[in-house]
């Protein structure tokens, strides 16, 4: 497959230096962005994709009526909480 080029960015002098010396030993620049366009492609994928097992993990709960209320599990949280205070409070903390 024949490779494509990236549109060339604009980007202030100062912040070029600041790019140009981060750069590992040997690493070009052209090298350094394809990375982060790389990183970055696949951080969206891995968010799109976590986000898609969630929302199919809901309609699954809500489905099933599996699921467990939302006002059962704080009042389970806050009286962990409040143990949690009383047990600090007993030790002189």
């Amino acid at each position: 497959m024949k490779t494509a080029t990236l549109p060339p960015i604009r980007v202030a002098p100062e912040f070029r230096l600041e790019l140009e010396g981060v750069l590992e030993q040997g690493e070009s620049l052209s090298q350094f962005v394809e990375d982060a366009v790389r990183s970055t492609v696949a951080k969206r994928k891995n968010q799109a994709e976590f986000i898609r097992r969630g929302i199919a993990a809901i309609e699954a709960t809500q489905r099933d009526g599996s699921g467990i209320p939302a006002n059962v599990v704080i009042a389970k949280l806050e009286a962990k909480l409040a143990a949690a205070r009383q047990a600090k409070a007993q030790r002189g903390g």
